[in-house]
């Protein structure tokens, strides 16, 4: 194996070996402990520099690919993923659950995550996929003596088995009629017309296997079950690093792999982030429980970057990096707010258990306003900014004008449930005390909402410049 190859998946190298060292250590030790959490959490972020710093090129037979695209992938999620670790530990150890297990799984899941958007042809796509997959798979069920929670995991590994199997019949299509695995092989055999229809049958099977992993209807049907089972923490998590993830690695098999057939994915795209949008605002009218509410939240947000990524260009492509890392923000501080609050040693998970939150815990209702508004699209919050890029994208694509309409009107829809859960939080009255937040969740959420609005207006550039680079990456397979 060339030294080079090693170098330019340097930042896997570290978090395959922290981890096995890191179970080790765990084993032995029999417990968890302050300094086992914050040795994880320095294994993602050295990963994360090591991301900025490697090498630019293609490793391992042409199977993973390190550029711009990459690197600003990984450093957003390889720090998602180190804030999720104080986050869940410190969750479970008040509720006499904590176990070494969990940073070691979720750095597993970044190391998938990592293979993911550096996947440069079909086998390391799988790969990537079902290293993140299994990993999530156990931190869903985390908490065995909790019905719900064994629930949410074991319903969320039955569909991740059906969305694998329509990734590799996908996969098996695309190889089969291209005659490799490799996206610029099937890139050039798309451009020739060689089994061009077999290719697009395939490519149909591949886009459907993805949709799963990011919860864009109609493939759906796990996302509220498990967010409303799962640990509130590892529902956080779920709901950023995984799903940056996986939009990128979307961009990777259709600009890459299948740049020539622009038209062909473009109009099924269309179609799942339409039905995401809808699907997400008009079921989330009728839920109670925040955790099921943000599920569907999430898939109408899907929906958007999804439309930036029909758009099929670079600047459609630029939106959707934007959009998803300016999301990431907001759902960690929305689900950190939610890890903090409880009352009687119950909870807070429904929009009625927020009355009076402002007269109780005023800075945790303004940080959770501060996501609503965001969310909704607001200006001058973040979420504002996030649907700009994705629709200023779809309004300058070919014949995608009435598409960005189609998003707007779901967005007006949405702001009902989010307009709610502010009205609640700032004019019922409270059901009782709130207890004491604890300290590291209370600074992640501030720290959150602060950024989503003002520090977004100062990162705004900066961003911008970075997603550029990284949405020029692609497409040159």
């Amino acid at each position: 194996m060339p030294l080079s190859d090693l170098q330019l998946a340097a930042p896997e190298l570290i978090l395959a070996l922290s981890a096995m060292v890191l179970l080790l250590w765990g084993a032995f030790a029999g417990r968890a402990s302050t300094a086992h959490t914050v040795a994880s959490m320095a294994a993602l972020l050295a990963a994360a520099v090591a991301a900025v710093y490697a090498p630019h090129g293609r490793a391992f037979a042409g199977g993973f690919v390190s550029d711009d695209a990459a690197t600003f992938a990984k450093v957003a999620i390889f720090v998602a993923s180190a804030v999720s670790i104080p986050l869940a530990t410190g969750w479970f150890a008040r509720r006499g659950d904590s176990r070494f297990e969990f940073p070691v799984l979720v750095i597993l899941a970044a190391l998938g995550m990592g293979m993911m958007v550096s996947a440069g042809d079909l086998i390391s796509l799988y790969v990537g996929v079902e290293l993140q997959s299994l990993a999530l798979y156990v931190l869903a069920a985390f908490r065995r003596d909790d019905p719900k929670a064994s629930e949410a995991g074991l319903k969320y590994f039955v569909l991740g088995a059906l969305s694998s199997g329509l990734l590799l019949y996908g996969a098996s299509l695309i190889y089969g009629f291209a005659g490799s695995t490799h996206f610029d092989v099937i890139a050039a055999a798309v451009g020739d017309g060689v089994g061009k229809s077999g290719v697009l049958f395939g490519m149909v099977f591949l886009i459907c296997g993805i949709a799963f992993k990011v919860s864009a209807a109609p493939f759906h049907m796990w996302t509220p079950d498990v967010y409303e089972g799962a640990p509130t923490p590892v529902v956080g998590f779920f709901a950023a690093a995984p799903k940056l993830a996986a939009m990128v690695l979307f961009a990777r098999a259709l600009a890459d792999g299948f740049a020539g057939a622009l038209d062909q994915w473009r109009q099924v795209l269309i179609i799942i982030a339409l039905l995401s949008v809808f699907v997400g605002a008009f079921a989330g009218l009728a839920q109670s429980n925040l955790k099921r509410l943000w599920a569907y939240s999430s898939i109408a947000n899907v929906g958007y970057a999804l439309i930036g990524l029909a758009s099929g260009d670079q600047a459609g492509i630029q939106s959707m990096l934007m959009f998803m890392v300016l999301y990431m923000v907001d759902v960690t501080g929305f689900f950190a707010c939610l890890t903090a609050l409880s009352r009687e040693g119950k909870p807070m998970e429904t929009i009625q258990d927020m009355a009076g939150l402002f007269k109780e815990k005023p800075g945790m209702a303004l940080a959770m306003t501060a996501f609503s508004l965001s969310a909704l699209g607001l200006p001058p919050f973040s979420g504002f900014f996030a649907k700009l890029y994705v629709f200023k994208a779809a309004v300058f694509a070919p014949n995608m004008a009435w598409v960005a309409v189609a998003g707007l009107v779901g967005s007006v829809v949405a702001a009902f449930y989010y307009l709610r859960l502010i009205k609640v939080m700032w004019f019922d009255a409270a059901s009782g005390p709130v207890e004491a937040t604890p300290t590291e969740a209370r600074v992640i959420a501030i720290g959150a909402a602060v950024f989503s609005m003002p520090l977004v207006w100062l990162a705004l550039h900066w961003l911008d410049q970075w997603a550029g680079a990284a949405a020029a990456a692609f497409g040159h397979s």
